[in-house]
């Protein structure tokens, strides 16, 4: 198993609807637990993306250099950003760290905040749009000079003038549950993503994917985004379930589903569904709880437990065919060593090693921005 973490550019603390026990998320607080991530052998930290986040490229540029091992997974958003800029900003972080960079590919779930960010695509749309931004990186990605024009994504000429070493993308990750999701996915991605439903649901979604991707020819690895809440005993796992929420509200609950209900994400409605379904419930699979989807987006499941039984349900899912795990909990640097020391012992965890300098050659400066030296 790869084990992931998660960076908290949202806010973190350590309970849910409150400021009461709340960190302040700066910039030493993520290289805190960046540091402690790299150390523990964790594989990578994910680095969320969204308007109630810090700017996931400049916070993992930030922290590129207070790490040795760590990869960073970070979002690029195919109908914001221009194809070749991503491309060049991707193409710099992966030299620059010596290929620790993952690229996570988000199309966007809230029309309302993408409208903020000038984005007015349908759900369909955006994976037309996300599919024709894909042909032309992967093309950037291995030296091509590219004139693509599709429905969405035009360029003329454009080019890498650094491409990444070895002259292909740094691995793509995507989170989808749609059918077009799952047609991306199959096409283009390394590794999708789902969130922890029950694994009756995972295992349909998982399915689905992979069968598309062996119609094209292709391979796609399997990872789940899941919350942790593990103790030494079950009776303490799940008295700090209930602390974790002991804030939030009713009135605190409805606000937050009726946010989440103006997604058009596929997978946040059914994450949403999933809560709404199991209200009252504490477990809706064993050990599997979603009472932090009551106030959350995305990921609302949450494994609770004694160390042997959040285990037992990891590795369930890993017969899945799921081999990379991105975790998470709060307070998130006080439960990465937590997790670290009761989860890591029970599972057959595969730790990174320094990645090897790459070979860099003397370059001199392109004459007229465009024309190598000799």
């Amino acid at each position: 198993m790869e084990l992931f973490w998660y960076l908290p550019t949202m806010g973190d603390g350590r309970y849910l609807g409150t400021t009461q026990g709340a960190k302040i998320t700066d910039l030493p607080y993520f290289r805190q637990i960046a540091q402690a991530v790299d150390r523990l052998g964790y594989t990578g930290m994910l680095v969320p993306t969204g308007h109630a986040c810090e700017d996931g490229w400049v916070v993992a540029s930030a922290l590129m250099t207070a790490t040795e091992r760590l990869r960073f997974l970070v979002a690029v958003r195919p109908a914001g950003v221009s194809v070749t800029i991503a491309a060049r900003m991707a193409a710099t972080f992966e030299r620059l760290s010596s290929g620790r960079l993952l690229v996570n590919v988000v199309t966007g779930g809230d029309p309302h905040e993408m409208r903020g960010d000038g984005i007015f695509l349908s759900h369909a749309d955006r994976y037309e749009a996300t599919d024709e931004f894909l042909q032309v990186w992967h093309r950037l990605m291995a030296g091509e000079e590219v004139t693509f024009h599709g429905r969405h994504i035009q360029v003329e000429g454009a080019r890498l003038q650094y491409p990444p070493f070895g002259r292909k993308s740094p691995p793509l990750y995507i989170g989808a549950s749609s059918e077009a999701g799952h047609a991306v996915a199959a096409k283009h991605i390394d590794t999708y993503l789902t969130w922890a439903e029950t694994p009756e649901m995972v295992a349909a979604k998982i399915a689905d994917v992979r069968s598309r991707a062996h119609a094209l020819g292709r391979q796609v690895d399997i990872g789940l985004r899941v919350q942790i809440i593990v103790r030494e005993t079950a009776e303490e796992a799940w008295a700090a379930a209930r602390r974790l929420i002991r804030h939030v509200s009713e009135e605190d609950a409805r606000s937050a589903q009726a946010v989440l209900d103006r997604f058009d994400s596929v997978g946040q409605r059914r994450m949403t569904q999933l809560v709404r379904d199991s209200e009252g419930q504490d477990e809706i699979a064993p050990n599997l709880w979603t009472g932090i989807g009551r106030v959350r987006g995305g990921v609302g499941t949450a494994l609770v437990g004694d160390p042997e039984s959040v285990a037992l349900r990891l590795k369930e899912y890993a017969a899945l065919g799921i081999d990379r795990f991105i975790l998470s909990g709060y307070p998130h640097l006080e439960e990465a060593y937590r997790i670290a020391e009761l989860l890591f012992p029970l599972l057959p965890v595969s730790s990174p090693t320094r990645p090897p300098e790459p070979d860099w050659s003397p370059m001199g400066e392109l004459l007229a921005e465009n024309i190598a030296p000799r």
